[in-house]
């Protein structure tokens, strides 16, 4: 409805004045192809050469300061939002960014005059705010009564202690704040990785820096990211460690900014997210979680120059700058820059060669550059980094016995996978993997049935691990107990040119000839030319079209087709 209207508008416009109403109307439809893109940069542009045409018209108003925001112009953003308001609109967004210049202002007064006109943003938000602006203001009463208020509906308590015990931190109460983390008072609290660092701190201010490590070692184990690495490392020596994460009104809105955007990423949308997390970064430049959430939300909206500049804003002294570079690494793959990727993991290498999860990172990309002998040689590194018996190590171990499997030196490959099932038992991936990589060794068939069985009970829905048990057993000359299992894969997957092929050898040994030759065209239709899977042979389809299956086995030298005997 409100496009119609505007096009109308426009329309309208353009009787008057054809030579404007051209450019608005251009500039419009520019910057409207642009934000369903999630364009930013485009868009913000041709929003604002709309806005030069038509410059009360909502739409466009709105509009231009979503593009705006979401960049993280927010200065850009707040003449337009004015406008918005000034004009007597409704807009969330536009009173999200003025709100939040008033509390990077100061105007406290402002904020509590919008919150009582219902120009804010939301009552679980307008609601935290008022607390911290009352903090802000040094009425720490009546700060604490907001965030109890708040409190009181069962929904949005946990929000509601976690900022009261960030509040009552930020000004020195430590013991309070602790009960609260603690769930002796207000609790319990929902679990956070920022929660648990603020309340690491808050122990560290009290001289219980033994508590605040068995906490950290309780919640991360050996998972933790060098960010809490190093304040464990700073608790285990026994300093007493700042409280960091909040400083003032100022920040606690950041955090509320922030926190609210985390909570609404399941069920909304990344490009709303992203609003609430570059108005965080607008109010505490500091706060690089938010940041990150901004570069993470990016890549979701496949907006990878963009994702990959806010990882590169993260400073390099920053505990999170390799976490940062690890993710400008795969913006940057994502974007089709490989080699800048590897520069930056190599790099990242060479500064931290002490973190597995770089090395981990970069044997990932060669891997997925199919730079198999390099991703060996990163996963070696990273595995002696860990302890041998490191349950994460699993992953390592599988992801080097694929390297292995694709140089073809099966013995080395075999064992990375048998020790990763080793480590993780029954884990479905592994076991759908090596049992395959059996099948078309064609060694210990019985064993590679068995696990690819288990892997199937596990994963019933995963398309590629079906095929695999329906190719065991046709390597077994079960052909018509295959024939479910292959039928049932290519519905789970019914492009993927290597399913399609294989249900075509499973029909041809059954004698379904025709479908055999309809599924192998198939195959063939989904086959990228200019690079074929690795597991395809686009011209070794063509021959089967040509001659069938059994001929071609016979070119081949391989044993011909043979229905298994009763025993199997």
């Amino acid at each position: 409805m409100k496009r119609a209207y505007f096009t109308a508008l426009i329309l309208a416009a353009a009787i008057a004045s054809p030579v404007r109403a051209d450019e608005a109307v251009g500039a419009y439809l520019a910057a409207r192809h642009a934000s369903l893109n999630k364009d930013y940069v485009v868009a913000a542009e041709y929003f604002t050469r709309a806005l030069a045409e038509d410059p009360s018209n909502p739409a466009i108003l709105e509009s231009a300061v979503v593009a705006d925001v979401s960049l993280g112009r927010i200065d850009r953003t707040l003449p337009v939002a004015r406008k918005i308001e000034d004009d007597g609109l409704l807009s969330q967004i536009a009173f999200m960014a003025l709100m939040a210049d008033e509390v990077k202002r100061g105007d406290y007064d402002a904020v509590l005059d919008r919150i009582e006109r219902e120009r804010g943003i939301g009552q679980l938000a307008d609601g935290l705010i008022a607390a911290w602006v009352y903090l802000g203001k040094g009425d720490m009463s009546e700060a604490l009564r907001r965030f109890d208020d708040v409190a009181d509906d069962r929904g949005l308590r946990s929000f509601a202690i976690y900022h009261k015990a960030l509040a009552l931190a930020s000004v020195g109460d430590f013991e309070t704040a602790e009960r609260i983390f603690a769930g002796e008072s207000d609790g319990p609290m929902q679990r956070t990785r920022r929660g648990a660092l603020a309340w690491a701190e808050i122990l560290g201010q009290l001289d219980r820096q033994e508590e605040a490590v068995a906490m950290i070692d309780d919640l991360f184990g050996a998972d933790a990211d060098p960010q809490v690495n190093q304040l464990r490392d700073r608790l285990m020596a026994g300093e007493t460690v700042p409280f960091s994460l909040i400083s003032g009104a100022s920040d606690g809105v950041a955090e509320v900014y922030y926190s609210l955007g985390r909570a609404l990423i399941a069920d909304t949308s990344s490009d709303y997210v992203l609003l609430y997390a570059r108005l965080a970064e607008y109010l505490n430049p500091a706060h690089v979680d938010a940041v990150m959430m901004s570069a993470d939300l990016f890549e979701s909206l496949r907006q990878y120059d963009l994702a990959e500049a806010a990882y590169k804003s993260v400073p390099r002294d920053h505990p999170a700058f390799a976490a940062a570079e690890m993710g400008r690494a795969e913006a940057l793959r994502r974007a089709d820059k490989a080699d800048a990727a590897v520069e930056v993991l190599e790099q990242l290498a060479r500064q931290h060669p002490d973190l597995a999860m770089v090395h981990v990172s970069l044997g990932d990309l060669y891997r997925q550059l199919e730079r198999f002998k390099d991703a060996a040689a990163a996963y070696d590194r990273a595995l002696d980094l860990y302890s041998p018996d490191a349950r994460e190590t699993w992953f390592i171990h599988y992801a080097r016995a694929i390297c292995y499997e694709r140089l073809g030196v099966w013995e080395k490959a075999e064992a990375d996978f048998r020790r990763a099932l080793e480590i993780n038992p029954d884990n479905p991936q592994v076991l759908n993997y090596l049992g395959y990589s059996l099948v078309e060794q064609q060694s210990k068939l019985d064993e590679a049935l068995g696990m690819i069985e288990r892997a199937v009970e596990r994963q019933p829905d995963s398309g590629y691990i079906v095929d695999s048990l329906g190719w065991v057993l046709f390597r077994l000359g079960r052909y018509e107990e295959a024939v479910a299992h292959m039928e049932r894969a290519a519905e789970l997957m019914p492009v993927d040119p290597v399913v399609n092929d294989h249900l075509g050898d499973v029909l041809w040994a059954v004698g379904r000839r025709n479908e055999a030759r309809f599924q192998w065209s198939r195959a063939l239709s989904f086959v990228d030319e200019e690079k074929p899977a690795p597991d395809i042979e686009p011209d070794r389809i063509r021959r089967k079209l040509e001659v069938g299956l059994d001929a071609v086995l016979h070119e081949e030298g391989a044993p011909p087709l043979e229905v298994a005997d009763d025993g199997g």
